[in-house]
């Protein structure tokens, strides 16, 4: 038998099937991919939807998550873990125990925790299951400026939402789109002592679906790399915006994210001007 081959980082990635590939499961394999990792997918839930909306959405039994999840993790040497679409406590309370036995290995958290309309009272009830359960084991999670409200409903000001989620717990939060302009677009870094980085990125007038999944398994994957932190957060929303930015319109709705724009002959290889402060 050979020996493991320990050159390929491995990121775990647990969300969705989205057979349009704009986003879930299938972004975490192409970004991983993309970058030079090797990604283990694991679907949360079963989405009949299109470039567009979602029509339907089926989960996974939660014995069968995390048969999934064990399997893998009791196998392969898994470098980090990226959380998507948990849309059910049931599911959450299994990967929070899950996590608890692997408490050295890296977890950013894409807090998305609903994708069709449901009843408000369950929505809210994973969204608290997610703060309660999941931040507390985050390396970092990464809320768009929706879900940081929607997580921190006692703040009033973006700074205190980003304070609200971490004192539930974890280490980092990255919010995206604290602030939009015509031209650019502002990301913000948080640790539990405030602010630490504002990243400004060029705006892009494409609309494309899957931005958010791509970022946070891209970090994840930096992070599988051996990156520190604050170097995984710059690169992955650099990888992000030229995903985005060489984005295409496959169907009759939004665009999707080219994560393999750098083998597109057609690219131009334009950067968008990025940086923090």
């Amino acid at each position: 038998m050979t020996s493991i081959d320990q050159q390929v980082p491995v990121v775990l990635a647990l969300s969705s099937h989205d057979p349009s590939g704009c986003t879930g499961i299938q972004a975490d394999i192409e970004t991983c991919a993309s970058l030079g990792c090797h990604c283990t997918p694991i679907v949360t839930a079963l989405c009949a939807r299109d470039t567009r909306s979602i029509k339907d959405l089926h989960y996974v039994p939660t014995s069968f998550l995390i048969e999934q999840v064990r399997a893998v993790l009791e196998d392969v040497p898994v470098k980090a873990i990226k959380l998507g679409f948990l849309g059910q406590i049931n599911h959450i309370e299994a990967v929070h125990t899950i996590l608890r036995d692997y408490p050295n290995l890296p977890v950013v958290l894409e807090p998305t925790t609903q994708l069709a309309d449901g009843p408000p009272a369950e929505a809210e009830s994973v969204r608290a299951a997610t703060k309660s359960l999941l931040l507390p084991l985050s390396t970092l999670a990464t809320p768009d400026l929706v879900e940081a409200h929607e997580l921190a409903q006692q703040g009033d000001t973006l700074d205190a939402c980003a304070q609200e989620i971490l004192e539930a717990g974890g280490e980092y939060t990255l919010i995206t789109g604290a602030r939009r302009t015509q031209e650019h677009y502002e990301n913000r870094l948080y640790n539990r002592q405030g602010l630490v980085k504002q990243y400004r990125w060029k705006r892009l007038s494409v609309f494309s679906h899957g931005g958010g999944a791509t970022l946070s398994a891209s970090i994840s994957a930096y992070l599988a790399h051996g990156l520190r932190l604050m170097d995984a957060v710059e690169q992955g929303q650099n990888f992000t915006w030229h995903t985005l930015e060489a984005s295409r319109r496959l169907g009759m709705g939004h665009s999707i994210p080219n994560r393999l724009f750098w083998a597109d002959r057609n690219h131009t290889g334009k950067r968008g001007p990025g940086g923090g402060s």
